[in-house]
């Protein structure tokens, strides 16, 4: 088998992919990437490359302005036809409402999808190529989050935030020049989703040994990897370093390649994404726009790994654990779910239906798990994540946000998102081990003493 989790992008994209111990063959959608000054240059040539003689160009009005216009200009230089799609908000919403004016504003006569933006317009964008039948390319605005080379999109169905699985881009273009002109508050937001890696990989590893998920130690290292490239030039994002926004942009870039890799978004995403998933449906459901993605899941992690020194701490206690088993109540979790996700809890409560996570008799199977191999997750704990301090100290160097607080998030919203991120899908992370141990609701006040203390 082929150890990949050493391999420049060129071989990672081979078609066909890599064998591996794990038992499954890795393979990525994804074919040119291009990252550097500049780069843009050679948008015409990445289509070309990529059979797209025509793309609609799509964007908001933002990352027109970043980039859209300059990118038409150069693509009609080139002797190229393209269409221009822009969306009308701003800031739009990976929604139904969002993806219909895509729908509505497609020309049929385009072979292909340039999406211009990030995060927002990347989820969409994916979703149209999946709908037409279309490839597409990317050309990023901001190194703000991870989902250029992913193999799903974030979207709000139904005011529920869930991952509809897709074919990724099969082109990504990121200019550094472009990228570093972004807003201070979208650079940090990109270190804030690479900073989650470190907890993605450890939860990955609870949920294989606790719940019989699958793992693959390979794609884990690429994970690893690209975390300790970001986290060594992180210091450099708040200068704007030409350097440090490339590593970031290729962290981001191989974190979607391993969601690819593993069919799942489970090497880039763990509680700290849940945070962010839950206050977005919040927002939406109070009629607010969101914060930035990336600066969520900081705020996240933070709150995680603060989590995670407090559960180095704990004895697990059998009797415990199963008595509150025994006393759970279905129709006070209902009222949670109710109170927490509001016009969203329906879908929420499907969810339930189908997994059953809240069952007695595999909440026992969990428990002898995690009673018997307690040790090994205390080790694997430590081996993971780095100190809280250090991560803290970075994120103030980069400015990006450390408390709730700083997003607008309260102090009570925290806790319910801590509380409730195990029932928005079927994801074993740090809020399940506690709700397995009886202590979840413990931690959760704890927490809110935290942040209003």
């Amino acid at each position: 088998m082929n150890d990949f989790s050493t391999m420049p992008f060129e071989e990672l994209l081979v078609e066909g992919g890599h064998g591996c111990d794990c038992g499954r063959r890795h393979a990525t959608t994804v074919r040119d990437v291009a990252i550097g000054r500049g780069a843009i240059a050679g948008l015409a040539d990445m289509l070309d490359r990529r059979g797209i003689k025509k793309p609609l160009v799509v964007c908001d009005p933002n990352t027109y302005a970043a980039a859209g216009e300059r990118a038409i200009g150069l693509l009609r230089a080139a002797g190229r036809d393209c269409s221009l799609l822009m969306l009308r908000d701003r800031a739009p919403e990976p929604d139904e409402a969002a993806l219909g004016q895509i729908a509505m504003g497609f020309d049929p006569s385009c072979d292909g999808i340039l999406a211009v933006g990030s995060g927002v317009i990347n989820d969409l964008c994916k979703m149209a190529a999946l709908l037409s039948g279309r490839k597409a390319v990317i050309l990023g605005t901001a190194p703000s989050m991870d989902g250029f080379a992913s193999n799903s999109s974030s979207m709000l169905a139904g005011g529920v935030k869930t991952s509809i699985y897709n074919p990724c881009p099969e082109g990504i273009l990121l200019d550094t020049d472009i990228l570093r002109a972004a807003p201070a508050r979208m650079l940090a937001a990109g270190l804030g989703d690479m900073l989650a890696k470190y907890i993605s990989v450890l939860e990955w590893r609870l949920s294989h040994m606790i719940a019989g998920d699958y793992y693959c130690e390979n794609i884990a290292r690429l994970v690893r990897r690209s975390a300790e490239a970001v986290r060594s030039r992180a210091e450099g994002l708040s200068e704007r370093d030409p350097d440090a926004i490339a590593e970031i942009a290729k962290g981001l870039v191989m974190s979607g390649i391993t969601m690819s890799f593993a069919e799942s978004s489970r090497p880039a995403s763990g509680l700290e994404h849940y945070f962010s998933h839950v206050w977005d449906m919040r927002a939406v459901e109070a009629g607010k726009r969101p914060e930035l993605h990336g600066l969520q899941v900081g705020v996240g992690v933070m709150l995680t790994l603060r989590v995670y020194d407090w559960i180095k701490g704990v004895k697990p206690d059998r009797a415990r654990a199963e008595a509150l088993m025994r006393g759970f109540d279905p129709a006070a979790w209902e009222a949670q779910v109710r109170r927490v996700f509001r016009g969203s809890s329906g879908g929420i409560l499907e969810i339930e239906a189908r997994t059953k996570k809240n069952d007695p008799a595999k909440h026992a199977a969990r428990l002898e798990i995690i009673l018997d191999r307690w040790g090994d997750i205390i080790d694997m704990i430590s081996e993971e994540l780095p100190p809280l301090h250090e991560v803290e100290r970075l994120a103030r160097i980069a400015g990006m946000p450390a408390s709730p607080s700083e997003i607008g998030i309260s102090a009570e919203d925290a806790v319910d998102a801590f509380r409730c991120a195990r029932d928005i899908r079927d994801k074993y992370m740090s809020c399940n081990l506690l709700w397995d141990l009886g202590l979840l609701d413990d931690f959760a006040d704890r927490l809110g003493d935290s942040l209003k203390g």
